[in-house]
């Protein structure tokens, strides 16, 4: 059975509009509570990013589980990642993340972690879906859900951090621009940089539940891009408003994305003889990326978009290091899920080792031209079956031939259908774009 309300990364949309309400998420506690607390344990974690909405959902969540008979722990801001360490090393049921990830702040959602950490699979979202239609009934009073907070859910979590790379690593004499982006992180990244030495210039780290992710960030990083420059930093670190994107920025004031940073990590552990397997990547992952992980005689391999399908193919191959182009780095031996201060540490202790700058980290990695154009969809239409879209794929794939490739996709999270088109020559892939997405935006309107 399909699900009706979960997505690629939980239960997202506009806050007040649909399945943001407090009605909606209320019962969404209450079902994810009797779904996921049935075996005698009955604690699930709460945490969320900095959006202003955080505080609602919060407080419908808590009363939902409530109604459930489930003890709520509350984390306050936190990092998605720390959420999902918190939720295994506090033994509970459950973890619980209020955010949109990389949204403004006018949108919000909520996803779940299991008792390990790891996102849930399909057919249990499924089950919490089928409660959802079920009459809320409330249990019995002397059977609901207590409420605590946890005071010291950050300390906790950037001790982690700083375990996940060698102790003898120190990052003294680097000077880091760290951009927060105005998000989860704002309390914790700093913090766990500074304290393994490094001189920390903290940028996007004074939210206001309005600013997250606004001009800024792992989605928007050009003024970190200024700012590693205007400081004379070595290099930058831009994360998303949940702390799950990782996107860095060379010292003169070039991005290196997640594809760039998978080779890093990749050609190191393989170096050292550490590296299990090989590299999962994405659909979207650059060629270059495939060809410059083979230049080391590295094996790759390629998921559905999304960092819950990496994730399946690296428990499937046994691998241990995959990721997105978009910043999302797994290194399963380190936590479980993608977490981008971690990622950061294991770029970071390779360039202390090496004594290499980012810049000549990444050297050996080539990017092909690649151009994503995103089309505003009102209603999903079978891309598949579509013959005239079809024919503009076929068209172009002719025209690239061996030389790139098309790639078109419905987003999980957003109203968007995505093409990309990728190839050696740089014009012809920006037209070859442009030309497929009009044809899929006048099929959409038809079909409207």
């Amino acid at each position: 059975m399909a699900r009706k309300y979960f997505g690629t990364d939980g239960i997202r949309g506009r806050v007040g509009d649909g399945v943001m309400t407090p009605e909606f998420v209320l019962k969404l506690g209450w079902a994810a509570g009797r779904v996921l607390c049935k075996n005698n344990n009955n604690l699930v974690l709460i945490g969320k990013d900095t959006r202003i909405s955080g505080y609602m959902l919060e407080s419908v969540l808590e009363a939902g589980l409530s109604a459930a008979g489930v003890n709520s722990r509350l984390l306050g801001p936190m990092p998605t990642p720390g959420i999902a360490y918190l939720t295994r090393t506090l033994r509970a049921s459950a973890g619980i993340v209020i955010s949109a990830s990389h949204n403004p702040y006018y949108d919000n959602g909520v996803k779940f972690f299991s008792s390990e950490g790891t996102k849930l699979p399909d057919d249990i979202e499924l089950e919490i879906e089928q409660e959802m239609e079920k009459p809320l009934a409330t249990v019995s009073s002397d059977q609901l859900g207590k409420v605590e907070r946890v005071i010291d859910a950050s300390g906790r979590y950037i001790e982690f951090c700083k375990s996940t790379i060698a102790s003898k690593i120190r990052l003294n004499g680097l000077k880091l621009v760290v951009d927060c982006a105005h998000g989860a992180t704002y309390h914790v990244a700093p913090n766990v940089f500074r304290e393994l030495g490094a001189e920390v210039v903290a940028i996007g780290s004074e939210p206001d539940g309005l600013n997250i992710n606004h001009q800024c960030g792992a989605t928007d990083p050009k003024h970190l891009r200024m700012a590693v420059i205007e400081h004379h930093a070595h290099l930058g670190i831009a994360i998303d408003g949940d702390g799950d994107r990782l996107i860095m920025v060379d010292e003169n004031g070039e991005v290196v994305d997640g594809d760039e940073l998978l080779y890093i990590i990749g050609v190191a552990r393989k170096r050292r003889n550490n590296l299990k397997g090989g590299i999962v990547g994405t659909l979207m992952s650059n060629l270059g990326l495939e060809h410059a992980l083979k230049n080391h005689d590295i094996a790759f391999k390629r998921a559905a978009v999304g960092d819950r399908y990496v994730l399946e193919m690296l428990q499937q191959t046994g691998w241990e290091v995959g990721g997105e182009s978009s910043g999302h780095i797994i290194c399963l031996d380190r936590t479980t899920t993608g977490d981008a201060i971690v990622a950061a540490l294991q770029v970071l202790e390779v360039l202390v080792e090496q004594q290499h700058s980012l810049r000549e980290a990444k050297h050996g990695m080539s990017k092909y031209p690649q151009t994503l154009v995103n089309v505003p969809v009102e209603q999903k239409i079978n891309i598949e079956q579509s013959k005239v879209i079809n024919a503009a794929v076929n068209d172009a794939e002719t025209q690239l031939a061996d030389r790139g490739r098309v790639l078109l996709r419905p987003s999980g999270t957003e109203p968007l259908i995505r093409v990309m088109v990728e190839g050696v020559d740089a014009p012809q892939v920006g037209s070859l774009a442009e030309q497929i997405a009009s044809v899929v935006s006048q099929e959409c309107a038809v079909h409207a």
